[in-house]
């Protein structure tokens, strides 16, 4: 069932349309496959290249004894590899506009260099919905927690730890089984106003179902928050992260270590659900990502 989540934790807010610019959290879209990168023509590497809006560019950084740096701006970017061959994964924002981009990448013992890819355009379905006004227009108190919250989950999303993950271990399972009830990407306008585009994956499940990591992890943050209810962080390394939302019972505490497949809480509808599902997010350079593309299908 459908979120009524915000998603941008960065837009700023007035109280009619609080709920129409934050972390809404949506379902999967079809892959979209960037065209003229190089590792387009693997068909099997995790994630899926897509150089998109809210999709992921997989760089090539060439050969290197050590394992260099690289930046997107001045956030630190997920490189993975050997000596041989190193690839910057690179986390597009959904507010990106179409065009060419660029990150600065350092060699150890050498100067900085500019390695540029383009973001091509994307469009996205739009929903056009009329809903109670006060499913749109928040109180000044929900508006100020809300605040709060936005702040508190961008710190969240601003880790970036080691170890790196292995790019083996890229290929992740969806958290629960079930049908994916709406799309990635997707905008909706609530009475005329329109919201920020949904940056995450509903799956349809039933209250209680066990949620379960997608990938070994650690537990950096866990909360009820006014939009997406109880909620789990997993930080995965390297500016990696995944998001669960509006669960019904969390089975874990921060600072615990869990491994793929182990069940970290269960569904439910807390926060602003219209029913029992899953909302999973998934966050690459603080940047939220199409989960889909860490998917097989």
């Amino acid at each position: 069932m459908p979120s009524l989540t915000p998603l941008s934790l960065h837009t700023p807010l007035t109280r009619r349309k609080a709920l129409l610019g934050g972390c809404a959290l949506l379902a999967v879209h079809p892959l979209h496959l960037a065209a003229a990168t190089k590792t387009n023509a693997l068909p099997d590497v995790w994630p899926r290249p897509s150089q998109v809006p809210g999709g992921i560019a997989r760089l090539d950084l060439g050969p290197a004894a050590k394992r260099p740096t690289a930046q997107l701006g001045d956030v630190p970017l997920l490189v993975l590899g050997n000596p041989s061959q190193w690839t910057a994964l690179v986390g597009i924002s959904l507010s990106t506009p179409p065009g060419p981009a660029s990150i600065a990448v350092q060699q150890e013992g050498g100067g900085a260099r500019m390695v540029n890819f383009a973001v091509a355009p994307k469009v996205y379905p739009v929903q056009k919905l009329k809903v109670a006004p006060s499913k749109v227009d928040l109180s000044a108190d929900d508006e100020a927690r809300f605040e709060r919250e936005r702040d508190h989950m961008a710190t969240v999303m601003a880790s970036f730890t080691e170890p790196l993950p292995q790019a083996a271990q890229l290929r992740m399972a969806a958290p629960v089984p079930g049908r994916r009830s709406s799309s990635f990407g997707l905008r909706r306008v609530f009475n005329g106003q329109s919201r920020s585009p949904h940056s995450g994956m509903d799956i349809a499940a039933a209250a209680g179902t066990p949620v379960l990591a997608p990938l070994p992890g650690r537990v950096i943050d866990t909360g009820d928050y006014f939009f997406g209810g109880n909620t789990v962080f997993l930080d995965h390394g390297g500016g990696l992260l995944t998001m669960v939302s509006h669960l019904s019972a969390i089975h874990v505490q921060v600072g615990d270590v869990v491994k793929t497949g182990e069940r970290i809480a269960s569904v439910g509808a807390t926060g602003r659900a219209t029913g029992p599902h899953l909302h999973w997010g998934v966050v690459l350079n603080r940047k939220m990502v199409d989960p889909a593309l860490f998917l097989t299908a």
